[in-house]
């Protein structure tokens, strides 16, 4: 396994919104095409996805880190090395919309993700009164926000599997690559260790 590894680009995507906005259900139906019913996630999960960009084999790695208002503060331990943000709102939560925005503005301020690509999944689309990817973008201020970084919003639902496959093509397309992928490992292992050790504190 050491081998693909340094045979293949290595990606790294950030998975963040609030808890309830459904990253982790997102993130098992982009990984198994299955809907999963999940627990709120208290750390972090990590999966790898498979995926070809400039018809190279590329490796995404997706950390959905939890949405809880105590795992907020640990958000910027993750943000080196990101090639790209998604960031999942619950549409149809409009009272929280404005601690949506807040927190999504806080994550982009960081100088590690400085010029990312950013996707905002206007999440739960299925349900009623939800709010369109167009509202999202408004109510955002995207356009302002994101003047210096490529963005886009893909309305989905985790749960039905729409818009799903479209996300993850537009992660590929708009994720920079990294130039060195071993640098990256260390990385990964970097970030593991910092956590395990901020746990113990």
């Amino acid at each position: 396994m050491g081998q693909r590894g340094s045979k293949q680009p290595e990606v790294r995507v950030l998975l963040l919104g609030l808890d309830n906005a459904g990253k982790s259900t997102l993130l098992y139906k982009l990984k198994y095409n299955a809907c999963v019913s999940t627990v709120p996630t208290i750390g972090f999960n990590v999966e790898m996805l498979e995926a070809r960009k400039n018809r190279k084999s590329i490796a995404l790695t997706v950390w959905d880190v939890g949405g809880q208002g105590q795992m907020r503060q640990h958000w910027n331990s993750f943000h080196q090395d990101t090639a790209a943000v998604l960031f999942v709102v619950d549409s149809s939560d409009r009272q929280r919309l404005e601690e949506a925005r807040r927190e999504l503005e806080n994550t982009l301020r960081s100088d590690h993700l400085k010029g990312r690509p950013l996707i905002v999944l206007a999440n739960k689309q299925d349900v009623r009164d939800a709010l369109t990817g167009t509202e999202i973008k408004d109510q955002f201020n995207l356009r302002k926000t994101c003047a210096d970084r490529d963005w886009f919003v893909q309305p989905c639902s985790a749960s039905t599997g729409v818009g799903v496959e479209e996300v993850f093509r537009r992660v590929v397309q708009m994720a920079k690559l990294p130039s060195d992928s071993g640098a990256m490992t260390e990385t990964i292992k970097e970030t593991v260790h910092y956590l395990k050790a901020s746990r113990r504190h």
